[in-house]
């Protein structure tokens, strides 16, 4: 079965960054993380999530964290140079960075932002992000991730 490409993958191909693109079956009623790494059959740790925030101070930022955490805002606020920080609402996702709920990535979005990884992602050989839609992991090993992205690591969970 041939997988369409989708702009993150062929900004990782331009860049001559190995990756792998792996498809999984879509349930409208659970995008979580827990989800797709059960359809994956992989550890829920390994399987991150895309989180945009908007700092009092920075703006729109980008958190990845594993798909077992949730983000800590104190210290999301404290890292990206904010006093305070919140999840902006599910409506200004599509707006904001080209993506929709469940098929946000971390590579591609309309305009850069800062960008920062959980710590715990060099833990393992590869990791999963979104490949930018619904259905479609991309597996690349996160230091390869955190140079191309040019990611903060950083502890982002309590």
């Amino acid at each position: 079965m041939k997988i369409a490409k989708t702009n993150a993958a062929r900004l990782l191909d331009r860049a001559g960054i190995d990756y792998e693109l792996i498809p999984y079956a879509v349930d409208e009623e659970h995008l979580d993380a827990g989800h797709v790494a059960a359809q994956l059959g992989e550890d829920v740790r390994q399987v991150f999530k895309t989180l945009v925030l908007r700092g009092d101070r920075t703006g729109i930022f980008v958190c990845v964290v594993p798909g077992d955490r949730e983000v800590d805002l104190k210290v999301a606020a404290r890292v990206s140079g904010n006093k305070s920080a919140a999840m902006i609402h599910v409506r200004e996702l599509l707006e904001t960075t080209g993506y929709i709920r469940g098929g946000c990535s971390p590579i591609g979005m309309k305009r850069t932002f800062s960008t920062y990884i959980d710590r715990t992602c060099r833990a393992f050989d590869r990791i999963y992000i979104s490949a930018g839609v619904r259905g479609l992991q991309i597996a690349i090993d996160p230091e390869a991730l955190i140079r191309f992205g040019r990611l903060t690591v950083a502890q982002l969970t309590a």
